[in-house]
């Protein structure tokens, strides 16, 4: 099969692959990983391609920039890591250097793969880094007094280019699949902190707060070849990706951290999967230096993954999707968004529009957001969770004690959908910017109802369950 130019597979890097195909070899595994199975049971395939656009557009992730991009320090990527078992069972993570992923992706693309490659929607997994240097996907984004042509008018043609790259990088992980063996480690870093500080005013200020809860985990899934090389490394950790904020396109340090990990080991592909990071920031900030520092860590601690005591996984690969209505509060009435539009805050103002569009077009604001919750069973040994939104920290910490313990489950944010900040019950009632605040430059009416967090837990529950009977199905044919 050929591929678009720019892209970059294992096969294509490795050039002990197609001997490996012919043979199996013998595997070591780290000291106290336990033994490993007497065959291959399974395939894997990855594939990277440049996504940086080629041009000067809106950058994302901060309401104050006044202008277009600026250049590029480092080129953004979408990579892809295709599995599949001895059962033929299959699924791929696609991670995207991009502020987000918008539901006209995910669901343009659930209809592309389906018909291109018969993969069913719960069968792939989005995740963007959320680096806060990447070029803006959201036309309603775009600052209010922006012109309608230049920069702006590039954001349809950039995601349709997007998309069309997304579609090709999967078949191009999935026709590299080849013999491998999977393992699961972790380590941790320890440079994001808690920014929900609270301050005399009873509210909260995003600022440093070290008692804050954080999530210092750093979940590995390593791929090896048959030939006993490192053919691709998936790893994770719960942080914004805003060390940087100037006007370049960079990956900020998660993007230096694969940088890194692929450059210690020639031909592997590496692919970050952003954590529970809805309240957690690198720190310190604002430098390339400081991005590159953190980049490093990460590396540096997933480099200590590789060599640590790293769990076999056997068995087969299950997962689940669906979509919950996540209710909003009861929002402002026509009268009051139309006072808004007096409000000195553009972005309040813009917000309004928005909604008085709604309502002149549909009658009224949206009561409800439909909200994806994904479970990815790998092998016996692996439970990886992937929710929508800006997640806070509290999910994270939650769903890990209820399923085990941080080395029994993996739970990844910013999956799907990046639609909002999604907080906990906590963070809801405690209010400030991931707790409310942003919704109102968002394209929701208002802040979520109360009880989203029993929603989405018990979501993750029920699917929970399904994949462990169609895992338990399997295993008995």
């Amino acid at each position: 099969m050929k591929f678009p130019r720019g892209f970059r597979c294992l096969a294509r890097t490795s050039p002990t692959r197609i001997g490996a195909l012919a043979a199996i070899v013998s595997f070591v595994l780290p000291a106290g990983a336990g033994a490993a199975p007497a065959t291959l049971t399974w395939r894997a395939g990855a594939a990277t391609v440049v996504i940086t656009p080629e041009t000067s557009m809106w950058m994302a992730g901060y309401a104050s920039r006044t202008k277009p991009s600026e250049g590029t320090v480092q080129n953004l990527h979408a990579k892809a890591l295709a599995l599949a078992d001895a059962q033929d069972g299959r699924f791929v993570f696609v991670t995207l250097d991009l502020i987000g992923i918008t539901r006209d992706l995910r669901k343009s693309l659930e209809r592309r793969l389906a018909q291109s490659y018969q993969l069913r929607p719960e069968q792939f997994v989005l995740v963007a880094s959320h680096t806060h240097c990447g070029p803006e996907p959201r036309p309603y984004k775009v600052p209010p007094g922006a012109s309608a042509s230049g920069p702006a008018a590039l954001i349809p043609a950039y995601n349709a280019a997007l998309e069309d790259k997304v579609h090709a990088l999967v078949g191009a992980a999935l026709a590299d699949l080849a013999p491998a063996r999977l393992a699961a480690t972790r380590a941790r870093a320890g440079f994001a902190m808690n920014r929900r500080r609270p301050n005399k005013n009873g509210g909260y200020t995003n600022a440093p707060f070290p008692d804050g809860p954080v999530d210092h985990d750093v979940p590995v899934l390593r791929v090896d070849g048959a030939d006993g090389r490192l053919r691709a490394v998936l790893f994770g950790y719960a942080c914004h990706n805003t060390t940087l904020s100037f006007y370049q396109f960079c990956g900020d340090y998660a993007g230096f951290a694969q940088e890194y990990l692929q450059a210690d080991h020639p031909g592997a592909i590496a692919l970050f999967m952003t954590g529970c990071a809805g309240d957690q920031n690198p720190y310190p900030r604002n430098t390339v230096a400081l991005a590159q520092t953190h980049g490093r860590t990460l590396a540096t601690a997933v480099e200590a993954a590789l060599v640590a005591a790293a769990t076999p996984l056997t068995g087969t690969v299950s997962s689940a999707y669906a979509e919950i209505d996540l209710r909003y509060a009861p929002p402002p009435t026509r009268a009051e968004f139309e006072a808004r539009l007096e409000s000195k805050d553009k972005l309040a103002v813009a917000h309004a529009r928005r909604m008085l569009d709604h309502i002149a077009r549909d009658g009224a604001v949206p009561a409800s957001y439909p909200y994806p919750v994904q479970v990815v069973q790998l092998g016996r040994e692996l439970k990886l969770v992937a929710l929508g939104g800006e997640v806070v920290v509290d999910y994270s910490l939650r769903l890990k004690q209820q399923f085990g313990g941080p080395g029994a489950v993996w739970i990844a944010g910013y999956s799907n959908d990046v639609m909002a900040y999604i907080p906990s019950e906590r963070v809801l009632r405690e209010g400030g910017y991931e707790g409310g605040e942003q919704m109102r430059h968002s394209a929701h009416p208002g802040p979520w109802a109360r009880g989203l967090e029993e929603q989405i837990v018990a979501k993750v529950t029920a699917l929970d369950a399904a994949t462990g009977a169609v895992n338990s199905n399997r295993r008995d044919r």
